[in-house]
């Protein structure tokens, strides 16, 4: 078993890229202990969340304290866990001694299951970051605390996660007191000025997007994605064409990704979402407002929120300690939206622009561990 902080010559972690492996199969794999478990949301949505108690070695008698860590867009928990222990942000923290928790937003691979509805309908896939902050983090959280007796945690969020966030702790007060201190790694609310190719859906409309994506499922992982993963991606002569087309929405730095690892990332990406959340996320481009989705028309509108348009959320409403890290060269969450943010947390504790990161150097960056896990952890350490 390799050690942390040694880099992967013996083509051991080959296991880790012939099929997307359950995530309990990667955790074990570098010799860190696992538990999962199913989550059901009060509309019945069935999520997989993944836990490490503890990291290598003997575990601590006393109780840990929690870290909860959620995705972005597209993603699952293995963003967490995709590079090597040393620069997986939940391998450090199980290691540093946190009791570690991983979830799986509703739609994606590990969190696809409803008990009523099939995913093959489109019911299944009528939801987006609203459902997720509604439903999937409280039904998350409070099975946490009954599992550890531990009452309040600590949460990390990358994109959509804090997206997520912002809506369900300055939405659900009871929801924000069990969140000691909320983590922030290159925050969403709005996308006013972002220059993903994904924009390019607001040029639709959303019968357009529709008729080119359907009304279910968002970028799932395919069969064409895993054997371009296995076959072609862990050859050093397609890297770069790889590395284009896996952080295409997104942006890269290959000076800064672990580039003989493409095919690991592409094997777990993308972990899918629905149609109904991109319209969603299109939506926000169009308004440059933080809103909950428009149903398209107020009768669907009165249904879900009791008025005509959709409420807009405020942030300002959040009384959570938050710590926060922007990129400046992220195309995502632009650096005119973190401006804009900024003076809304009512409670901002730490802020640290990194000016050479973008999108995914938050989870997936070389550097990671020196600009922004190391004074995190320091964070938590000294609120214990």
């Amino acid at each position: 078993m390799l050690q942390a902080g040694l880099k992967d010559t013996t083509g051991l972690d080959r296991a880790l890229k012939v099929i997307p492996l359950r995530l309990s199969q990667v955790i074990s794999y570098w010799g860190y202990p696992y538990e999962n478990y199913n989550v059901v949301t009060k509309d019945g949505y069935v999520l997989g969340i993944y836990r490490i108690p503890h990291g290598r070695g003997c575990p601590r008698t006393d109780p840990r304290p929690v870290v909860y860590l959620q995705h972005g867009l597209v993603a699952s928990a293995n963003n967490w866990i995709c590079n090597l222990p040393n620069n997986s942000l939940a391998f450090l923290l199980a290691d540093t001694g946190y009791d570690v928790w991983m979830g799986n937003s509703r739609g994606n691979t590990w969190s696809r299951k409803h008990l009523k509805f099939s995913p093959k309908s489109p019911e299944f896939w009528a939801f987006s970051v609203d459902e997720m902050a509604k439903y999937d983090l409280p039904a998350t959280i409070d099975f946490i605390v009954e599992k550890t007796g531990q009452e309040r945690l600590f949460y990390v969020g990358h994109s959509q996660g804090t997206t997520i966030a912002f809506i369900a702790f300055s939405t659900n007060p009871e929801l924000a007191k069990r969140i000691k201190i909320f983590f922030a790694l290159a925050p969403v609310i709005t996308v006013k000025y972002t220059h993903s190719p994904l924009r390019k859906l607001t040029n639709l409309s959303r019968e357009g997007v529709k008729v080119l994506f359907g009304d279910k499922m968002f970028s799932p992982h395919t069969f064409f994605d895993q054997f371009i993963a296995t076959k072609v991606c862990n050859q050093k002569l397609f890297h770069r064409i790889c590395s284009n087309f896996l952080f295409s929405f997104c942006g890269f730095d290959p000076k800064n990704l672990n580039m003989s690892r493409l095919d690991v990332y592409l094997a777990h990406s993308p972990a899918g979402t629905s149609v109904q959340n991109m319209l969603h996320w299109a939506q926000a481009v169009h308004s440059g407002v933080f809103q909950a989705f428009d149903w398209g028309n107020p009768y669907q509108n009165m249904i879900h929120f009791q008025q005509f348009t959709p409420p807009l959320y405020n942030v300002t409403k959040m009384e959570v300690p938050t710590a926060m890290w922007s990129g400046g060269h992220d195309i995502v969450a632009d650096p005119r939206d973190i401006e804009s943010l900024l003076p809304n947390i009512t409670r901002l504790i730490y802020y640290k622009c990194i000016p050479h990161y973008n999108h995914v150097d938050f989870y997936l960056g070389q550097d990671a561990t020196q600009e922004i896990y190391q004074d995190l952890i320091r964070m938590m350490e000294d609120y214990c």
